[in-house]
């Protein structure tokens, strides 16, 4: 823990001594920081692993000066080493990122590291996500110009990040939005608000596979549309893609297309939001042959719900960039105080519904396969659906004050998960999922939360290796979750919460097989306990943690990492200033 914390001390001394310099020349320095540090004890019975180092961290400490129309900034990062579960490519420690920034009443103009989104992010979005190791960067140069109001247009040129250096590829676009109502006389007072925008980005990568001849420049652009009126809100994106052989497409030429649709509506104690969204091979990356989380130029949001509790989130839906078809609503209503449903508090209820397809593919002739290299790899239909269901998330979710001091929240949960489709193994997955969260408040500042959680399955699988002995797969079978969480407002919480999985060996060949592996013994089921405890004051927060961590996979926003089995003690420190 020395270095962790040497670190953490050593941030706080920069910032201190940075402030006092930069008050005296009369701006301003802003910034956060966080160090979490991870040690690992080898579980064979969760399939923790042995670490060497026995410990691992991760940090990063940004600051911002600001003075006047002037802005420059800051990131140091370690990963010492990376923690399990991020890439080991972040391992080292460094100045990652920094950029200066000057903004008038014409124009803005930034060099060094930046972050964009063109729309909805269909043919650019970058960002970074430290709960995902995710950081896809641009290092270069963004202009904004403001011609005349309503009007704004953005230019980028700039490499991707790829862990402590640059892409090959160079990334290129523009963009612009125009408010029409700002623009067109008589719209300005109009209740009919209409925003329109379109944007287009090209990479460049040199051509040097001796296989195939591979287009150097690919091109993408998108055109959108926001309308709004009262209540009511509509944002609609269609993107386009030229030929594009990659490492997501298994090389074929054919381009690439996507729509998202969404829509709100809201009133006084009611609000309504449907989804939908297509697409076909939109994997676009600034290097051809880079994969899972690296270089993506583009971001297709996952239309499925984001679930905050474990078992809700257990097979999270990730988005298929090659091609899927699907929509999502849900419907929020309060029913009102002093009514028979609402009751003296009032009684919130949340339904939704998320189902995806993949698309239909076809052949191109009868001499190709679906998705041969080096052709246009197959044919479809513009919003084609097929019958191969990815996924289906069913949730209903009541929220009701039972009194001053008493509130609840319950949640059921149906869904249909493609596993072999979405993640190579197993098959249908079908859980169903019961959430009760109940918070009392014993006195002032003083709140006792229980949260239970119970996933079942319609059955359990095994696998009987070459050694004789079964092995449960972890992500199927039935689980129960209990959490006791105790808060002091607004400073301290203590909490205790363990999982475990009561999957059954239902099959006569396994279960004697088990037992005579492991001389007569029943199945033995893990628990995954946590301890743990926190301390907040103002924007500083300290938490500690000891326990089992299961095995399984974490997505935000239909991005997603895997996250290995760990048992051992956590600290995170994180602080904004």
């Amino acid at each position: 823990m020395v270095k962790p914390f040497l670190l953490f001390l050593g941030f706080m001394m920069l910032q201190q001594a940075v402030q006092a310099q930069f008050d005296i020349a009369g701006g301003s320095i802003t910034g956060n920081f966080k160090l979490e540090a991870q040690t690992y004890q080898e579980d064979s019975m969760i399939g923790a692993e042995k670490v060497a180092e026995k410990m691992r961290s991760n940090s990063y400490m940004n600051l911002k000066y600001s003075n006047g129309n002037f802005t420059a900034g800051i990131r140091f990062e370690g990963y010492l080493k990376t923690m399990l579960g991020y890439d080991q490519g972040y391992d080292g420690f460094g100045l990652a990122n920094r950029f200066a920034s000057y903004s008038g009443e014409l124009f803005e103009v930034t060099a060094g590291n930046f972050y964009e989104q063109f729309g909805n992010g269909l043919i650019l979005r970058t960002y970074e996500d430290k709960d995902l190791g995710y950081d896809n960067s641009l290092d270069g140069a963004r202009v904004k110009i403001k011609p005349i109001n309503g009007v704004v247009i953005t230019g980028i040129i700039g490499q991707q990040r790829l862990y402590w250096e640059k892409g090959e590829g160079i990334v290129r676009g523009v963009d612009g939005e125009f408010s029409l109502n700002e623009l067109i006389p008589g719209l300005d007072s109009s209740e009919n608000r209409f925003i329109l925008g379109g944007s287009f980005v090209s990479k460049f990568q040199a051509d040097e596979d001796p296989l195939y001849i591979l287009p150097e420049n690919v091109g993408a652009g998108a055109g959108r549309l926001n309308f709004s009126r009262d209540g009511f809100i509509l944002n609609t994106e269609f993107a386009y893609k030229g030929q594009d052989p990659s490492a997501d497409n298994n090389k074929i030429y054919k381009p690439g297309s996507a729509l998202l649709m969404n829509t709100n509506y809201s009133q006084s104690g009611l609000g309504i939001m449907v989804q939908y969204k297509w697409v076909d091979n939109m994997g676009f990356r600034s290097e051809r042959g880079a994969q899972l989380n690296n270089l993506n130029i583009n971001y297709l949001p996952a239309i499925t719900r984001n679930h905050a509790y474990a078992f809700a989130a257990m097979y999270p839906y990730a988005t298929q960039i090659d091609g899927e078809a699907g929509f999502q609503t849900e419907i929020f209503y309060k029913f009102k105080k002093e009514t028979l449903l609402g009751g003296k508090y009032g009684t919130q209820v949340t339904f939704n519904y998320a189902r995806v397809h993949d698309i239909q593919r076809k052949a191109l002739d009868s001499l190709t396969v679906i998705g041969q290299d080096g052709t246009d790899g197959y044919k479809t239909n513009f919003l084609s659906m097929s019958d191969s269901l990815l996924n289906q998330d069913i949730n209903i979710e009541i929220t009701k004050k039972l009194s001053d001091n008493w509130k609840v929240i319950l949640t059921y949960q149906h869904l249909d998960f493609n596993q072999a489709a979405l993640q190579g193994h197993g098959g249908m997955v079908n859980t169903n999922t019961v959430i009760a969260d109940i918070s009392w408040r014993i006195k002032p500042k003083h709140t006792l939360r229980i949260e239970s959680q119970v996933l079942f399955t319609d059955k359990a699988d095994f696998a009987i290796d070459s050694l004789h002995s079964v092995k449960i797969k972890q992500d199927y079978g039935n689980w129960a979750m209990l959490v006791l969480e105790y808060s002091v407002s607004p400073h301290w919480f203590f909490a205790l919460s363990d999982q475990f999985n009561f999957v059954s060996i239902d099959d006569e060949i396994a279960k004697n097989t088990f037992k005579y592996v492991h001389n007569g013994d029943d199945f033995h089921r893990n628990h995954y306990y946590t301890v743990a405890m926190g301390y907040s004051k103002g924007a500083s927060r300290i938490q500690m943690s000891y326990g089992k961590q299961r095995e399984g996979i974490l997505c935000v926003g239909g991005v997603c990492r895997n996250v290995p089995a760990a048992y051992g003690f956590n600290v995170s420190i994180s602080s904004t200033f």
